[in-house]
């Protein structure tokens, strides 16, 4: 078995996940939540996030073979929900969120806070460009930074502000909207 480790891959991959999960952005969930409950499990929270993810990552093709869609459609679809992820993020409107969880457990922080349906699908779309071993060390880079967010996120946005998190949440909306632009020319042209 050869491993194709590129470092651009990575980084590349480990924004687009960055931009999709937004943790950043996601404090004042996450603080409201820790208010609601008391305690948040960090490390249940970001395993429990890990697994989901990568099993999506190798199980997910599979999936969509099974229903008779192919990669490249699948991904063009990624895009835009990222898209529309990127327009919450840089807008500040919110044009769909569930009913407010109940408790804090690994229901709404590791699905569908952290692993939720836009990271799913950019891992698939991910998929469609990059190296496998690539995506996940991305994926484990994004799940040490959840952790350590979870872990003191009270701390952080005490340090940020809450302009230092609206400022932080429009600059990757408009990373991620460019990320979502890039897919979706990559991917369109190999569907015609």
């Amino acid at each position: 078995m050869e491993f194709h480790f590129n470092f651009r891959e990575i980084i590349t991959a480990s924004m687009v996940l960055f931009a999709v999960i937004d943790i950043l952005g996601s404090i004042p969930i996450i603080i409201g939540l820790r208010n609601k409950v008391g305690h948040i499990q960090s490390e249940k929270a970001s395993v429990v996030a890990a697994i989901i993810m990568v099993a999506f990552l190798f199980l997910g093709e599979e999936i969509l073979n099974l229903i008779g869609i192919d990669v490249n459609s699948f991904a063009v679809a990624g895009a835009f929900i990222i898209f529309f992820l990127a327009i919450e993020m840089i807008l500040g409107i919110t044009l769909y969120r569930d009913d407010e969880p109940e408790s804090a457990s690994i229901v709404p922080i590791a699905f569908p806070l952290i692993a939720g349906a836009g990271t799913l699908t950019s891992l698939l779309s991910l998929r469609a460009e990059f190296y496998v071993e690539n995506i996940i060390i991305a994926i484990i880079v994004n799940i040490i930074f959840v952790f350590i967010v979870l872990k003191s996120s009270v701390k952080i946005e005490k340090m940020l502000g809450s302009g230092g998190v609206n400022v932080i949440r429009k600059v990757f909306g408009v990373i991620l909207m460019a990320i979502a632009v890039k897919l979706f020319a990559a991917n369109i042209n190999q569907l015609f």
